[in-house]
């Protein structure tokens, strides 16, 4: 069964939020200084032995507020053909995280945004 791994959302001003959650619910957040990385920041809510997950926070590019959850997959390939079987609809096409896997965005028939992603150390 795959289950969500990592969430996502959006600042406009990062820094602020991040000073905000790291205050009221004390996670931690730590700048991607990966070459060539988007401006992203890594967001560790607890300790790795609690019930949880950890995500990550990037600046808005203007589009609307949102959350997404990242669902781990055996293969994105075999994921993106079920999910478009089943009626959900690709929105960003597999694309490497280099270092970490592949990663692909999509809504569900009733329009919720999700992503899947594979674990694959020498994506890029």
């Amino acid at each position: 069964m795959s289950r969500p791994i990592h969430f996502d959302f959006t600042a406009d001003n990062p820094e602020r939020v991040a000073a905000f959650y790291s205050d009221v619910f004390g996670w931690k957040f730590q700048k991607w200084e990966a070459e060539g990385a988007p401006d992203y920041w890594l967001i560790t809510t607890g300790e790795k032995d609690e019930m949880g997950i950890d995500g990550g926070m990037s600046r808005r590019d203007g589009r609307k507020a949102v959350t997404i959850n990242t669902i781990g997959v055996p293969s994105v390939d075999e994921f993106t053909a079920k999910i478009s079987a089943g009626g959900g609809k690709v929105t960003a096409p597999k694309m490497p995280i280099p270092g970490v896997g592949w990663l692909a965005y999509f809504e569900d028939p009733d329009g919720n945004s999700f992503g899947i992603i594979e674990s694959d150390e020498s994506a890029s």
